[in-house]
């Protein structure tokens, strides 16, 4: 899988070799999928491999929480292509699914909500895009071929091929200013 999503982030790259070449290198959301995959790689590895092989797994994954914000449990499962186009900020919880083709952008929160037989993470289809700042959360399901766009909050289910918004707009709650209560 990790070849897949080499290939899609070599695709999205424009410039010459030389320029690609170095931007999937010096790319943290390339540098945490790399961490990712190879944490992944290790779960399926006999006991002395993991004894050798993990710790390296731990500093990196640390690395990447410390250095780019990006936190990925090597247990969550996602599919080959994946695309972290802007790091910062992108925290997706261990029981998370996500098909293939996902791309997420900065500031995403994938995570566990809900209680009793509603507690449960989010199963993301194949071919989604997650734009910046959007929170993805609860027991639902996101269809194939969806575009979630920036800052939208995600709590229910969303059918194939759907976009969604955050409703644009704001909400006039008080005409008191910022004046002191007590004036």
């Amino acid at each position: 899988m990790l070849r897949q999503d080499l290939r899609r982030t070599w695709l999205m790259t424009r410039g010459t070799r030389l320029r690609r070449i170095i931007y999937c290198i010096g790319s943290p959301g390339v540098q945490a999928t790399v961490v990712l995959r190879y944490g992944q790689w290790l779960i399926g590895k006999p006991l002395i491999v993991k004894l050798l092989l993990l710790p390296i797994y731990w500093v990196f994954s640390f690395l990447m929480r410390a250095l780019w914000g990006i936190e990925i449990p090597r247990s969550t499962k996602i599919g080959p292509e994946l695309y972290i186009g802007h790091y910062g900020g992108i925290i997706i919880s261990s029981a998370t699914v996500i098909g293939r083709r996902a791309a997420i952008s900065h500031q995403v929160t994938i995570g566990v909500s809900g209680r009793g037989e509603k507690r449960g993470t989010p199963v993301i289809g194949d071919n989604v895009y997650i734009g910046p700042g959007a929170k993805i959360f609860g027991k639902i399901t996101i269809g194939n071929n969806v575009k979630i766009g920036a800052n939208a909050v995600i709590h229910k289910d969303i059918p194939d091929n759907a976009v969604v918004v955050l409703d644009p707009g704001f909400k006039i709650i008080s005409f008191k200013g910022n004046e002191p209560d007590d004036a």
